[in-house]
This record gives structure tokens, sequence and C-alpha cells, in this order.
């Protein structure tokens, strides 16, 4: 069992995507899965040169344009429409849950070797969200993703803090997550309830997470106590690597 020392207790996953949504206006379809949701078969973790369940790895030093991944034994996955793509650990899963999402949209999930979900990435998603109340905030990281401008506009990767200070159960008291965003970073002393989704043809599309210290997932690292002890892990390092990885596809 993980613990958050200084600055308190987070949600659970479930709780933390509530939180995410519900209090600034759900996309047209969620942003992360809930645990209830059903899985579809995983796409392994191949050799590149293989299809796997339809959406084929793609070997980085097997033609010119596609740059190589972060690392050795990253690969490289496409989007199923072929329009986006994104490097990731060779250990790690990604499953296409396509069939649960609107028509023509992309949902992929990617987990560790343990089956603990760690990012989505989906298309056609709605990127306004209207702003129901403003909390403090902490902004942890953030950092500019220049392959996904849009209009002169460049997202960015973003992890953040919401605190609820009227919460009285601290499982509901802090919510944190990561992601990109299109978003101005937030400023001022509050900020509105994390909502994190970026421009992308024809509407929007979201790629992140949610951090749950509470998480018993086995294989997580340990002594893990704050949002900046986890910053420090190599899971978090991966993350934040494999999600400002996505660009467009053969790029």
């Amino acid at each position: 069992m993980r613990r958050l020392g200084a600055i308190g207790t987070a949600a659970s996953a479930g709780l933390l995507v509530a939180a995410l949504l519900g209090a600034c206006g759900a996309p047209a379809a969620p942003v992360s899965p809930s645990p209830s949701m059903p899985t579809v078969p995983p796409l392994t973790s191949a050799p590149a040169t293989g299809n796997v369940s339809g959406i084929p790895p793609t070997d980085p030093s097997s033609g010119p344009g596609t740059p190589a991944p972060t690392a050795a034994n990253w690969k490289v996955v496409k989007t199923p429409d072929g329009k986006l793509q994104f490097d990731y650990p060779a250990e790690w899963t990604v499953k296409d849950r396509s069939a649960e999402a609107a028509a023509g949209a992309v949902f992929l999930e990617v987990l560790n070797p343990h089956g603990k979900s760690l990012a989505t990435l989906r298309t056609n998603v709605a990127t306004g969200a209207e702003c129901t109340q403003r909390i403090p905030y902490s902004v942890l990281d953030l950092v500019p993703v220049p392959a996904l401008a849009q209009q002169g506009a460049t997202p960015h990767f973003i992890f953040e803090l919401r605190l609820y200070p009227a919460e009285k159960d601290p499982m509901k008291a802090n919510v944190m997550a990561y992601g990109i965003s299109s978003a101005p970073k937030p400023s001022g002393p509050d900020a509105c309830p994390i909502f994190h989704s970026f421009t992308w043809p024809p509407s929007g599309a979201s790629f992140g997470g949610v951090y749950n210290p509470f998480d018993t997932t086995p294989g997580n690292e340990p002594n893990v106590d704050t949002p900046e002890a986890y910053m420090n892990t190599s899971e978090y390092q991966n993350i934040k690597k494999m999600v400002t990885s996505l660009r467009p596809a053969g790029q």
C-alpha cells in the first residue's frame, strides 16, 4: 500500500475519474476507463515486424521518417486509424478498446506487465469544459508537446493536483492526473477541476491517466510517499516519455 505524505491522500482510480469529468462537464467519451469496464484481448509486445491485433508495432530502424524510440527496448504503435503513433516500453501492453468508443474513434489503453492501467488514448472527444468551481491546485510537471501543435497552438504534458479542502473523506480530498492538454497552464490562487484534452481533428483527443498512491498492483515501486517522489520513479518517467512521444503517424 502506498502512502501520501505531506499533502494527504488521493482518490481511488474510479473517484479520480469521476472528479475529473463530473465537476467540469464530461467529454463525448470518458478520458479514462473505469475499473468495471470490459476488456478486450491485449495487444502484446510482439516483434516489431509482426501484426498485433490489427495494430502493428513499427520497427524504428525499418525505414526513413520514423524516429527511434527513446530506449532500445521500446516499440512504436500506430493507432488503428493510422493517424497517430507513440513509443512505449516493450514490456508494457497496449489494448485496442475502440469497440467501446464512438464510431471511428480511437480508444487504446496502456497497461504494465501486472495489468495496472497507466494511460488511455482517445480521439473524437470534446475539448471544451465548463468550469463549475475553482479550487486550490498545484502544477507538478509541465513540458510542451510541439509535435501535436494545431493552428499555431502547442499543447503540453502536465501533471497536476487539485485540493478539495471541504472534503472530509481523505480519499476524495486530492485529485492528481497527468496528460496532454491544450488549456493554458493554471494561474492565480485557484483553478478549474482537471480536464485534460488537446485539439486534434475533427474535435479533440486525450492521452493520459490518473495517479493513485493507494494502488496495490504488484510491482509498484516502494516508498512513494508524495507525488514528487512518484515523479522520480521509473514508472512515471516512462509514462511521461510515452505520452510526450505522441505524434502524427510517420513523423
